[in-house]
């Protein structure tokens, strides 16, 4: 077991460090009976504990409250993500022979313990400062840590849901997403979240574990698929699916969030091996879709914003500044997009947007349970 089971994090200066008791150890080092106060400083693989603002805030261990918590009112939605591989990674991803494969290339022995596999395949949480993960990716992991939020959202302003005024409702959402909750309504963020796991944002995982450098990751098709658990607004009597408006929206903020992630891993990436040339791939990639869609819809300008950003930054090793400051642009034209656009007036990107043989997996239907 490592010395650094029981831990609380840190962050400071982007740079993740674990505080907490040395396990006594027999060879040396501590007695069996004493403890002993350390700082690990996680470097190399281990840097990516928990995963880069850049690509989308990690929740924090200490705010998690657990998918337990939201299915006391979400009993649907919750049922819908018990079908799903997110919910499921949490007994067979460790048990998966090409994940104890990577596991083993970089050195790690216990996935669930002390991994960089802990941030994008487990919810973890920090319980008497040890971290622990408690399900695979559940509702915190797109929706942001809880802790502060999930009694505000759910509080109705103190009233009734038919007693809340639209004003009192509006400043409850509000305040609630100033503690961090990330709605649906919020796509930037949301995607944001979603990416950040399916691109792989450390190269150690892919140059040394030989973890693939990321899903064939598109917005429409994965997230209208199993993961879709949209029964509040109907009352549990449906599973709404994404209308031709929101599915634009999907398709044009995945293709924008693609190209920023992707710039951002061509920026991070150190050496000249699969990693570097992966990412840029998908950046060069993400730029050729994009310009299809720019000349699809004319009326929004800011497509070929992002395009001519995309292009902005040579993809190459030792550029991180350019590539960055392109990636924080593309960052706040989508911000913007999200801000003043719904879809209605982007017919153009029908014909690009996949169809429902591509979602990834059955949507579960509605059931009696609300």
């Amino acid at each position: 077991m490592p010395p650094y089971r029981r831990c609380r994090t840190i962050t400071k200066g982007g740079i993740v460090i674990l505080v907490g008791s040395v396990r006594p150890v027999r060879n040396g080092g501590h007695r069996r009976n004493s403890t002993a106060q350390s700082i690990v400083l996680f470097t190399g693989g281990c840097a990516a504990l928990f995963a880069c603002a850049a690509y989308g805030a990690a929740p924090e261990p200490a705010k998690i409250t657990g998918p337990n918590a939201c299915a006391e009112c979400h009993k649907q939605e919750v049922e819908a993500w018990r079908g799903t591989h997110h919910f499921n990674t949490f007994r067979q991803m460790p048990r998966d022979a090409e994940a104890k494969a990577i596991a083993d290339r970089l050195g790690v022995k216990r996935i669930k313990v002390e991994s960089l596999c802990l941030n994008c395949h487990f919810t973890v949480q920090e319980k008497n400062n040890q971290i622990e993960p408690i399900a695979g990716i559940s509702c915190e992991s797109c929706h942001g840590a809880a802790q502060d939020w999930i009694k505000v959202h759910s509080g109705y302003s103190g009233k009734t849901a038919t007693t809340e005024s639209k004003e009192e409702a509006s400043r409850r959402w509000q305040l609630a997403e100033e503690k961090g909750m990330i709605r649906p309504s919020r796509l930037y963020r949301l995607a944001k979240n979603c990416f950040g796991c399916h691109v792989v944002p450390h190269e150690q995982l892919v140059n040394v574990g030989g973890h693939k450098p990321g899903s064939a990751f598109e917005l429409v098709s994965w997230s209208q698929g199993e993961v879709r658990h949209n029964t509040w607004t109907s009352k549990g009597k449906d599973n709404i699916a994404a209308g031709a408006a929101r599915r634009r929206m999907l398709y044009l903020v995945g293709l924008g969030v693609e190209l920023e992630t992707a710039l951002r891993g061509v920026a991070k990436a150190t050496v000249r091996r699969p990693y570097a040339f992966l990412m840029a791939q998908r950046a060069e990639r993400a730029r050729k879709q994009l310009a299809v869609a720019a000349k699809a819809v004319p009326s929004v300008p800011e497509i070929g914003k992002l395009v001519e950003l995309g292009h902005a930054a040579g993809l190459k090793l030792n550029n991180q500044r350019s590539l960055i400051s392109a990636a924080d642009e593309v960052a706040k034209i989508l911000e913007h997009i999200t801000a003043i656009y719904d879809g209605s007036s982007m017919a153009g990107l029908d014909g690009l947007i996949p169809g429902p043989e591509t979602y990834k997996g059955t949507a579960r239907k509605a059931a009696t349970v609300n």
